[in-house]
């Protein structure tokens, strides 16, 4: 793949010093020293607060969370950090989710799911369902749900779960998904030794995400193995195009699209994963981040506007 001609000296910028902040040189090194990397990386790119924006860190059932609030809220976002399922927290996505606050005047509730390999698979999603619980019974408020890369799994898998249930959710807006277990889809042919995340970076976390059974047919662990894509809320799902988790996205907006969902694939050209760090520095991804949140404000409003 001509990387050099699908990533513009923007992107290219941002690539190479995440890759000086991670220690990205391929030799191995033990989780805590890669966690203290991924924070240090996340404090890097962190933006400043929009003005206006307050927070408070609160007990959801026994689930750290974060609220931020500006204004009078009329709509909820439970927002799910990305992060491999290992690494990330309240801090690491904590601009990310102060600017979706800011820019949809919603109320924005960061999960700390727990973290594997030390709690593996379903912890996080059951940690995750908790708050939602929660915050539906604190608020009482229409619900959007949004998430990065795995958090993106939590919130379609919350999705799935919530079906037939009280908790009532207007939409979903998932970015750079990891949706499925098939490894060997064309975005992760094509895209196997791709910047920033590569398919065997893709299967180190997911062997560190555990369990050992088999999860071929779990939904929490993996969407799109349900068999039933009926009656999930409308989506959207942002995905980067040199990615290995592309096809996720496309896949899973797809299984809602036969089974008469509102759906929509936004596939953003020449982006990598983890661009939404990029959004202050990369025209691409500061563009892509105003679509992001403006599907969000959207569908907090029910709206649909992608047929």
């Amino acid at each position: 793949m001509n990387y050099e001609k699908l990533i513009d000296e923007e992107t290219w910028a941002f690539i190479r010093r995440t890759d000086e902040l991670l220690s990205a040189d391929g030799a191995p090194r033990p989780l805590a020293e890669q966690r203290k990397h991924y924070d240090e990386w996340s404090a890097a790119f962190r933006a400043r607060r929009p003005a206006g924006v307050v927070s408070e860190d609160l007990d959801a059932d026994g689930v750290p969370v974060r609220l931020y609030s500006v204004g009078n809220p009329t709509c909820t976002v439970v927002y799910c950090h990305g992060g491999g399922f290992i690494f990330g927290g309240l801090d690491s996505h904590d601009d990310v989710c102060a600017e979706v606050c800011a820019q949809t005047g919603y109320r924005v509730v960061a999960v700390d799911y727990r973290l594997a390999p030390e709690h593996p698979h379903p912890v996080a999603f059951d940690d995750s369902w908790r708050a939602l619980q929660w915050v539906k019974a604190t608020y009482h408020t229409d619900l959007v749900l949004m998430g990065d890369s795995a958090g993106a799994t939590l919130c379609a898998a919350m999705a799935h779960k919530a079906r037939g249930t009280d908790v009532s959710i207007l939409g979903q807006v998932l970015v750079y998904p990891l949706l499925g277990q098939d490894t060997d889809t064309a975005s992760y042919r094509d895209h196997m030794s791709a910047p920033l995340l590569t398919r065997d970076d893709i299967i180190g976390m997911l062997d560190l995400r555990g369990p050992a059974q088999d999860t071929a047919h779990d939904v929490t662990y993996a969407p799109l193995n349900d068999i039933n894509f009926k009656d999930l809320p409308p989506t959207v799902a942002f995905s980067a195009d040199c990615d290995p988790l592309r096809d996720d996205a496309h896949l899973y907006v797809e299984k809602l699209q036969q089974a008469a969902g509102q759906a929509k694939w936004i596939n953003e050209v020449g982006l990598v994963h983890s661009y939404l760090r990029a959004r202050h520095s990369v025209r691409r991804a500061s563009e892509s981040f105003e679509r992001i949140t403006l599907a969000v404000e959207a569908l907090g409003q029910g709206v649909w506007s992608w047929d």
